[in-house]
C-alpha cells in the first residue's frame, strides 16, 4: 500500500485552473458537436460525423474529469486522489475506443455503397476553428496535469490532442471533397483516424504516457 502524504498547499489553486479548463472544454466540444453532426447529416459526411461524435466523447472525458477534480476536493491523501485517477484514466481510454469502433463502421458502410458525399462550407470552417482552440487547449492542460502529477489528466489532455488531430484529417478529407470532388476522400479520412484512436485508446487504458 502506498505511504499517504498530505496534499500540497498550492494544490487547490492548480484545482481551480484544471477545471476551468476542463469545463471550456465541455462547452466547447458540446457546441462543437452539435455543429458539426448536423452539417454532417445535410452532406451525408462520414469524416465529418466522427468528428462530430469526437467532440460528444471529448465532453464525456471532460466530464469524467470534472468528476474526478471535484471528488479529488473531499480527498484527504494522496493514496485516495490516485485511485481516482487511475479510474478516470481507464473510462477515458474506453471512449477513445468506442469512437474508433463507431467511425470504422460507418466509413466502411460509406465506401462499400458509394454513398456521394456533399461540400461543406460550415464543416471547413468548423473545423479550421478547432485547430486552434484545441492546441491551445491541449497545451495548457498538459502543463496543468504535469504540475498536478494526474496521469488522468494527462490521458485527457492527449483526448484534446487527438481532437486536433481529428480536426486536421477531416479539414483534409472535407477539403478534397470541396476542391475536387473527391467524395471518397471523407470515408478514407475517417478510417484514418480509427487506427489512431485505437492506439491512444489502449495506452490510455493500460495507464502508459499517452502524451509523450
Amino acid at each position: 500500500m502506498l505511504e499517504a502524504h498530505p496534499l500540497p498547499e498550492g494544490r487547490p489553486l492548480l484545482l481551480r485552473r484544471a477545471l476551468a479548463l476542463t469545463g471550456l472544454t465541455v462547452g466547447w466540444n458540446v457546441v462543437e458537436g452539435v455543429v458539426a453532426v448536423t452539417a454532417a447529416l445535410a452532406a451525408g459526411s462520414v469524416a465529418l460525423l466522427g468528428f462530430g461524435v469526437d467532440s460528444f466523447v471529448e465532453s464525456t472525458s471532460g466530464g469524467v474529469m470534472l468528476w474526478r477534480l471535484l471528488a479529488e476536493r473531499h480527498a484527504r491523501n494522496t493514496e485516495a486522489v490516485e485511485r481516482l485517477d487511475r479510474r478516470a484514466h481507464q473510462l477515458i481510454g474506453l471512449s477513445l475506443f468506442l469512437l474508433a469502433g463507431f467511425i470504422a463502421v460507418d466509413a466502411v458502410t460509406t465506401l462499400r455503397g458509394s454513398e456521394e458525399v456533399k461540400p461543406s462550407l460550415v464543416g471547413i470552417l468548423l473545423t479550421s476553428l478547432s485547430l486552434g482552440v484545441m492546441v491551445w487547449l491541449a497545451r495548457a492542460k498538459r502543463c496543468t496535469a504535469v504540475a498536478l502529477g494526474s496521469r488522468a489528466m494527462e490521458a485527457d489532455a492527449f483526448q484534446t490532442t487527438a481532437c486536433w488531430w481529428l480536426s486536421l484529417i477531416t479539414l483534409v478529407g472535407i477539403g478534397l471533397n470541396a476542391a475536387f470532388g473527391w467524395w471518397w476522400a471523407d470515408p478514407v479520412a475517417a478510417l484514418g483516424m480509427t487506427f489512431f484512436l485505437v492506439k491512444e485508446g489502449r495506452e490510455a487504458w493500460r495507464g502508459e504516457d499517452c502524451c509523450a
